[in-house]
């Protein structure tokens, strides 16, 4: 009986040790599996976009152009997910690019318009810096080809440090300009450094924005021709059909003609001391070229 007893204590310990040693297997092999699924996310946007460096500071900004099957879809989805993660838009313009436009006549009052082009969207958008890995994941799942992705990361961490020592220059600037005899040169002074300091104010707002908030230029297009038929009036014809008209024509032609009379009338009346003179000098030419022979018939 004792020894009955020993034999199932060893079964079961066996059988514990077997399922022990199975379970350490499978949890083994989600572990692994988790590991692969992170790498793949890691390895989906470059590190460039993720990385941070401790006692560093980066300004991060990224370019991408792409082709996409919507260029409208993928405006909408990209605003959308830039929204969703705390971003905004400063500017998209989408616009479409006619490549041809040809109108073919298909009856005598009516054609039709045939149009190509393709749409395309330039935009800039901003969002957080730690969101900047998450967006270009994100707008890399639209493409259907990527002609180029550039991202870059500043190192501003040498130009904080130099602002922070402008700032207490400004300062003591300030208060040695404040121990100074009241005078012209001391407000002029006192005016001078208070720009200089207002300006340095501005630089570090832009400089701590900058590194809060990613810039991402965005060009996307389609890769396709789109055609759109348009339905128009033949104007081809129309103007065939009254383009000339004889007798319309020619009764406005004689009331031009009838008009232009009057318009020299007109003119001759207003430049009359003109003609008389020239009247007079013709006259006297006249007279004198008939005066001349008899004067040399009477010599003879």
């Amino acid at each position: 009986m004792k020894t009955t007893y020993i034999k199932l204590s060893l079964s079961a310990v066996l059988l514990l040790g077997i399922y022990s040693c199975k379970k350490g297997e499978v949890a083994a092999t989600e572990v692994s599996a988790s590991d692969s699924a992170v790498s793949m996310v890691t390895d989906s946007v470059s590190s460039v976009a993720t990385m941070e460096v401790k006692d560093k500071q980066f300004i991060k900004t990224a370019d991408v152009n792409m082709e996409v099957k919507d260029v409208y879809e993928a405006t909408v989805s990209i605003e959308k997910t830039v929204q969703d993660l705390g971003g905004f838009v400063t500017h998209s313009n989408l616009q479409s690019s006619i490549l041809s436009e040809d109108t073919y006549n298909t009856s005598d009052n009516e054609a039709m318009l045939i149009k190509k082009y393709q749409t395309e969207n330039t935009m800039k958008v901003r969002v957080p810096t730690e969101k900047l890995g998450e967006l270009l994941t994100k707008i890399n799942d639209k493409k259907v080809f990527l002609n180029y992705r550039t991202i870059n990361a500043e190192d501003v961490t040498s130009g904080i440090k130099y602002a922070e020592m402008e700032g207490k220059r400004i300062k003591k600037t300030g208060e040695n300009i404040d121990q100074l005899k009241t005078n012209k040169d001391k407000v002029q002074l006192d005016n001078d450094n208070m720009a200089e300091g207002n300006m340095q104010q501005l630089a570090n707002m832009d400089t701590t924005d900058n590194i809060k908030y990613s810039t991402i230029d965005i060009y996307i297009k389609e890769p396709k021709l789109r055609i759109v038929e348009i339905a128009v009036t033949n104007t081809r014809n129309i103007d065939n059909q009254y383009k000339f008209n004889f007798i319309y024509d020619a009764k406005n032609a004689f009331v031009e003609g009838f008009y232009l009379i009057q318009k020299i009338a007109v003119g001759l009346i207003t430049i009359w001391p003109l003609l008389l003179i020239l009247a007079a000098v013709v006259y006297f030419l006249r007279k004198r070229k008939l005066t001349k022979p008899e004067r040399t018939k009477i010599h003879e």
